[in-house]
């Protein structure tokens, strides 16, 4: 199973970014992984941008089309390391091609956006920055595969 993490902009936190690039080298060894960086897009009313599928919404849907799309979003699903190890899981049983994380910009996206997810996810109740959630989702991405293989990392 592929899995491409898609975000916009790149995380300006030195740190951060490099634990990123250690938890993808680590994810590596369990197979295919993609991490795409897009620019940012330009700001639009808010209001607008809050009910509508716009356009550079419309084309990240284009860009995983056949996916299994899962959203970083604050009013998604809550789980533990272990019930998102078994989820993720279950979807390689499932013959699952490739999971797309998206996290979005400062903006977040539209309520027609995130109709179209396959699973709208939050890492937890608390608030993160966008340089924060994406080292979470990815360090959360291998804890899971740590575990669905035994490996003593997540203890």
């Amino acid at each position: 199973m592929r899995i491409r993490i898609i975000w916009e902009g790149k995380t300006k936190n030195p740190f951060l970014r490099a634990l990123q690039v250690d938890y993808v080298a680590r994810l590596a060894h369990f197979g295919n992984i993609v991490v795409e960086e897009l620019a940012p897009s330009r700001r639009l009313d808010r209001m607008a941008r809050r009910s509508a599928l716009w356009g550079p919404e419309h084309r990240l849907l284009e860009r995983v089309n056949g996916s299994r799309k899962v959203v970083l979003d604050e009013s998604g699903r809550e789980w533990t390391s272990q019930e998102f190890a078994r989820w993720m899981g279950k979807c390689e049983m499932q013959n699952c091609q490739e999971l797309a994380f998206i996290v979005g910009g400062s903006e977040g996206f539209s309520a027609a956006f995130r109709k179209q997810a396959d699973l709208l996810l939050s890492l937890s109740r608390m608030t993160f920055t966008r340089d924060w959630a994406r080292t979470l989702l990815l360090e959360q991405i291998y804890r899971a595969y740590s575990i669905q293989r035994g490996y003593p990392y997540p203890r």
